[in-house]
């Protein structure tokens, strides 16, 4: 099992700054895939960005340019940062990880932590 812990949400006016952070423990050996996904209310959940072995990272379009997706060295704990927030950003964001030898959206989710972003 791993378990993931958020933290890093908040309320900002738009045009402001976040850093997400996730913690990985547990059985956090040869993890693949770190990612974020969030979901805005009445939404599914939708991909944000990821960072796989390799440092292959992937972001939605509508992010790109404005946020960050790195870890640290360890594999263990993946952050966010997050830039130039526009109201569309609203939403609770998730944490997700992948296992050895597989891709996202993996089998362990984080609790959320929620991201407002005012006009």
């Amino acid at each position: 099992q791993v378990q993931l812990v958020e933290s890093g949400g908040g309320s900002v006016q738009a045009g402001g700054s976040l850093r997400l952070s996730c913690r990985a423990s547990g059985k956090v050996f040869g993890l693949n895939e770190f990612g974020w996904f969030r979901q805005a209310p009445g939404k599914q959940r939708e991909f944000v960005a990821s960072i796989a072995r390799g440092n292959l990272i992937e972001y939605r379009n509508s992010v790109k340019g404005r946020f960050t997706i790195s870890r640290d060295t360890s594999w263990t704990t993946v952050y966010l940062q997050m830039n130039n927030l526009k109201p569309e950003d609203t939403g609770v964001y998730y944490c997700n990880v992948a296992g050895l030898g597989t891709r996202l959206p993996g089998d362990y989710w984080g609790q959320g932590t929620q991201v407002t972003v005012s006009a």
